[in-house]
């Protein structure tokens, strides 16, 4: 894998990968930024709850569940002191679909923390995480 950033003035950069897909970044405006893009702890945030949200998600297909709706969010504390890495992270997943089986999507979530997310795998190495599961019937 290779990623790389390209300066463009300022604190902005433009990210990238092997996927050919553009990232704009910047910093805050008290950190001499513009605000024009995302910071880059929010996009390790982001890979965070979307590893695991790819892996519970193919995990309740192959169980056949029928999710009508899924959403993963991370509420996430950081060190007071430079260099500020996360210390606390809780993963709430929120699903809605037809006759979902809370054991399944326990045992997806699960599989993701203990075996499949490497983003959850390296993290949990700095910081703690829990999850927390809401499931809902469709209407």
């Amino acid at each position: 894998m290779e990623s790389k950033v390209v300066w463009k003035g300022g604190m902005a950069f433009i990210g990238s990968a092997g996927s050919g897909y553009l990232i704009p970044l910047d910093a805050h405006k008290a950190a001499g930024g513009k605000e024009l893009g995302f910071q880059p702890l929010q996009l390790i945030a982001i890979g965070l709850v979307g590893c695991t949200g790819m892996d519970v998600i193919s995990i309740l297909k192959k169980k056949r569940q029928e999710v009508t709706d899924f959403e993963v969010s991370a509420e996430i504390e950081r060190a007071a002191e430079h260099p500020k890495v996360f210390t606390n992270i809780l993963i709430t997943y929120k699903l809605t679909g037809v006759n979902l089986d809370r054991d399944a999507v326990e045992r997806a979530v699960e599989l993701s923390e203990t075996r499949y997310c490497p983003a959850q795998a390296m993290l949990e190495k700095a910081a703690k995480i829990s999850h927390k599961i809401i499931v809902r019937e469709a209407h």
